[in-house]
Formats: C-alpha cells, structure tokens, sequence
C-alpha cells in the first residue's frame, strides 16, 4: 500500500454538500508516481493509487461521455 504523505486532496468544483464525492491529490505525482483518489466520505479508509496516465485517459474518458450508455 501506497502512503501518501503529503497529500494535499481537493474536490471538484461541482462537488456538493452531500457528500457523493472522491478527493483527488495530484501533488503526490513528483514525490510517489501515482495520483491518490479517496472518498470523502471515508477520509481514513481505502486510496487509490493511480499512474499519472491512468489518471489522465480516465478524465478524458469522462470528459468523452465514455461512461454514459
């Protein structure tokens, strides 16, 4: 497992108060390699550790609508 010291982790700006949201710290790239994505609701439980271009081909694909059916 992947610690992220250091992390410093946003939301999007269209995140609402509900709470349906996942943090993502990209500062982690330089000092770990990977992109750091958890659940705002659980702060304390499971990240992901995901390759910068992993990371990169799922933005673009949501930005695509490659999730909408």
């Amino acid at each position: 497992m992947t610690e992220l010291t250091g992390a410093v982790w946003r939301t999007s700006s269209r995140s609402n108060d509900q709470g349906l949201c996942v943090e993502v710290a990209t500062n982690v790239v330089t000092a770990h390699g990977v992109v750091g994505v958890r659940d705002s609701k659980d702060q304390d439980g499971p990240t992901l550790a995901v390759s910068p271009p992993g990371w990169t081909a799922f933005v673009e694909a949501l930005r695509g609508d490659a999730f909408h059916g």
